[in-house]
C-alpha cells in the first residue's frame, strides 16, 4: 500500500512531527465542519485526513508555529 503524499516528503512542510501531525489534525476537523468543504471531500474520494495531508504537501495549507 502505497501512501500518498509520501510521509517523508510531507514531514519537510512542518517544523517538526507533531506541528504536522497537529495541522493535519486541525485541517481535518475544518473539513468535516463546513458543509462547502464537505462538497469537496465527495468529489475527490478521499477520506478527511488524506484531503487534508495533501493540502499541505501541496503548499495549499502551511503549518505555522506561535
Amino acid at each position: 500500500m502505497m501512501i500518498d503524499p509520501p510521509i517523508d516528503k510531507l514531514i519537510k512542510k512542518a517544523p517538526c512531527r507533531y506541528a504536522l501531525v497537529v495541522g493535519i489534525s486541525k485541517r481535518t476537523k475544518e473539513i468535516l465542519s463546513v458543509e462547502k468543504e464537505k462538497a469537496l471531500l465527495e468529489e475527490s474520494g478521499l477520506k478527511a485526513v488524506s484531503l487534508a495531508a495533501k493540502e499541505i504537501y501541496e503548499g495549499k495549507i502551511k503549518i505555522i508555529t506561535e
